[in-house]
């Protein structure tokens, strides 16, 4: 027979068991508290990438225009090639391997990095390659459609920036990064305007992993960004950078060189370059050729380290707009700054006069003038307007020591040079100068005619403007309006006038000065006949850097009512002796030969000028091109390079030739071919309009003896070279008129 249990055992049962019900409960209560409070967000988060998924549709960048509406920068549709690791580790081997082939393949990617992407199965999302173009994105689209793997491959739609004229003004509008986020530039100052806001797609996924209808998807439009129109000038930067460019080569500059061309009236920014630059459509490439080779020289393991810094800073240095980013001493440039400031003052007038032996004492120490290196003597006595005329640094420290610290100081701050010019660009660089505490005897002399100090080229064409344009300090700009995704105007930027610096009287007065700098002084070769042009050169030396020199001139035009002025600056050109007079000055007199007419300014020339018929052509042969071109164009005459050189190896018509009016010489660069000989027109019998067309038809000058060409009675009767003969283009074929009445005579009347 059983025995009962007693009531002492029942009650240590009913402990045992509650207490194994309580051990229980509290294993769970624990494991609850572990899943929904410590691992709760985890946890969530776990599910939500598991059953959600969110596309990104990206939203496409403004684009960037010039004032007339051409598109420097603009965005077109790619792709996102995207995986989902977590649908790819359901297929089988078989449909794994073939993805991993195909996309290696059409996307050039490593295997490897794919199966890497795949291994983390937890996610749903993971980028394997942006900016696949259209016909990329389309290979993949039919890959996977062809090999049934669409539920682990999807596209992301999104945009890419590109620059359709390549390194067109580069280190003005900058470029993106690999996130289209603006990284230099433009595109990085204004890049909130420009980005626009992204778009996304949520979408439900059931326990299979499958896309789920579309009443449980959401869509969030994206938000295009807004356009930049700039005031650059697609056409005056292209003068700019074509000269630009030749200066680099024709006088080996070793530090890059800048060029500005500036509305003087509201401080629009009509053209602005750097070069050598890089394309923006490939901004990490190394676009200078020397530097791209010596980069590739450096190909041992020891030189690695060494490389990747020299790639770095090579980078950097191409991507630097140097027009704001790098201060200089602009040496004589800055004359015009102290000639305004002493005529304002009233410490000196254009009749006052200053008397150089070719050097000057200050503070126990010999300062000599440019002059005497090449002569040991001085320009002896002058006036104001011929000191500026010469550059006579005597002359401009006795001025900058009558105007004295104080005044020199308030001077120089007034125009701009303490501060930077607020340009809308990034990485605009502060001046370097002795405060007015910091100056004494020596630092005023030096300073006076631009040494000692350091500004960038946007301060001084911005002060020099001012100087010119009666007196205003402007704000520079370069972004004249921004557009809506629709065309429609929500911002115009207005010109910014900081203050008055001179008077209307004394800007005029040294206009008038300046004017002469060009007509007879050291900016010769920036003459342009039927224009008036007023400037100054600059050629400083680079302390502590044994004979290295940066060259420039500025240039202004027409001298009655400014328009523009030009700045170009030469860092570091390899040239013995060289003068921003000799160096600079004929690429600022081409630069605005182009732009002038092009901005509709007419030409107004002298009675002199109007009575030429004929210059005899002068010899051009050997000299550098800009030089020439500012020879011939000083000439009165027009012209065509022919070549990609730097130095003229032939010009037609030749030395001593006769040129008649509106005549074209051309100048070679390089050696002339059979196949660019022309035949000289057969013109006997023709009018004199007749043979006239036909001569200049075939790139050739024409000119006429005889009787002369008017009237219908005269016709050509000889011709020299003869009809048929193989001349150089720009030849002079002159044809011989007489009375005539034959047949051909009526012809071509």
């Amino acid at each position: 027979m059983a025995k009962t249990p007693s009531y002492r055992m029942k009650t240590r049962m009913i402990i045992a068991l509650s207490g194994m019900i309580v051990l229980g409960f509290s294993a769970v209560l624990h494991s609850l508290f572990q899943l929904q409070i410590v691992q709760g967000a985890v946890l969530q988060e776990k599910a939500l990438n598991q059953q959600m998924q969110s596309t990104r549709i990206g939203a496409e960048r403004g684009e960037i225009r010039d004032r007339n509406g051409k598109v420097l920068a603009k965005s077109a549709t790619v792709s996102s090639v995207c995986i989902s690791p977590l649908q790819a580790s359901k297929l089988n081997e078989e449909k794994q391997k073939a993805l991993v082939d195909g996309l290696s393949q059409i996307l050039g990617l490593e295997k490897d990095y794919i199966t890497k992407k795949m291994k983390k199965t937890e996610s749903q999302y993971e980028v394997l390659k942006t900016k696949v173009e259209r016909p990329d994105a389309d290979k993949v689209t039919e890959f996977v459609q062809e090999n049934g793997i669409g539920n682990a491959i999807f596209m992301e739609e999104d945009t890419r920036r590109y620059y359709p004229y390549g390194n067109f003004a580069a280190t003005v509008l900058g470029f993106t990064n690999k996130d289209n986020v603006g990284a230099y530039g433009l595109e990085s100052y204004y890049n909130k305007t420009l980005a626009g806001t992204p778009g996304r797609v949520v979408s439900l996924k059931n326990s299979r992993g499958v896309t789920m209808p579309m009443q449980y998807e959401q869509t969030h439009d994206p938000k295009n960004g807004n356009t930049l129109v700039l005031t650059i000038d697609e056409q005056i930067q292209h003068y700019l950078e074509k000269n630009l460019e030749t200066a680099v080569l024709e006088h080996k500059v070793g530090n890059r060189a800048v060029g500005i061309v500036m509305d003087v009236q509201t401080g629009q920014i009509l053209a602005m370059s750097t070069k050598p630059d890089f394309d923006p459509n490939d901004p990490y490439a190394i676009f200078d050729s020397n530097t791209a080779k010596a980069l590739e020289e450096m190909d041992t393991v020891e030189q690695a380290e060494t490389k990747k810094e020299a790639l770095a800073k090579a980078q950097f240095d191409q991507w630097r707009n140097k027009a704001i980013s790098d201060p200089y001493e602009p040496g004589s440039v800055f004359k015009i700054v102290t000639s305004a400031g002493a005529l304002e003052y009233g410490t000196d007038t254009p009749n006052s006069t200053f008397y150089c032996p070719g050097y000057i004492e200050v503070n126990g120490r010999i300062q000599h003038c440019w002059v005497w290196a090449s002569r040991h003597e001085g320009h002896g006595l002058q006036d104001f307007t011929k000191a500026l005329t010469n550059s006579c640094n005597p002359a401009f420290i006795t001025i900058g020591q009558h105007l004295g610290v104080h005044k020199f100081s308030e001077n120089f701050a007034n125009f701009g040079l303490t501060e930077g010019t607020d340009i809308d660009l990034p990485g605009e660089a502060a001046s370097i100068y002795y405060k007015e505490s910091q100056m004494g005897i020596s630092e005023l002399s030096s300073a006076s005619f631009g040494q000692t100090f350091k500004i960038t080229s946007i301060q001084l064409i911005t002060a020099a403007s001012a100087a010119v344009n009666g007196g205003k300090l402007m704000q520079p700009y370069i972004v004249k309006q921004i557009l809506d995704p629709d065309g429609n105007v929500i911002a115009n930027v207005e010109p910014v006038v900081k203050r008055q610096v001179i008077s209307e009287e004394t800007s005029k007065t040294l206009r008038l000065m300046l004017e002469q700098v060009v007509a007879n002084g050291s900016g010769r070769k920036a003459q342009i006949p039927g224009y008036r042009v007023g400037g100054k050169t600059g050629t400083s030396e680079k302390i502590g850097e044994g004979d290295k020199n940066i060259l420039s001139f500025l240039g202004f035009a027409p001298v009655d009512d400014p328009k523009i002025a030009c700045l170009i600056m030469l860092d570091e050109p390899d040239l013995y002796n060289a003068f921003g007079s000799t160096i600079a000055a004929p690429i600022v007199g081409a630069v605005l030969a182009d732009t002038l007419p092009y901005l509709g300014i007419e030409p107004q020339y002298t009675q002199e000028e109007l009575e030429k018929t004929t210059t005899k052509m002068i010899y051009i042969t050997n000299m550098d091109i800009h030089e020439a071109e500012a020879d011939v164009r000083i000439a009165g005459l027009k012209f065509r390079t022919v070549g990609s050189g730097t130095k003229v190896v032939r010009q037609i018509p030749g030395a001593g030739e006769l040129v008649p009016e509106g005549g074209t010489v051309v100048i070679y660069t390089e050696e002339i071919g059979p196949d660019q000989m022309v035949a000289v027109p057969d013109v006997k019998g023709k009018t004199g309009s007749a043979a006239n067309q036909m001569i200049t038809d075939a790139g050739l000058n024409f000119a006429a003896s005889g009787e002369g060409i008017e009237g219908s009675q005269n016709v050509a009767v000889s011709q020299s070279p003869a009809a048929g003969e193989s001349v150089a283009p720009g030849t002079v074929v002159t044809v011989e008129f007489a009375s005539g009445g034959g047949s051909d005579s009526q012809q071509n009347g």
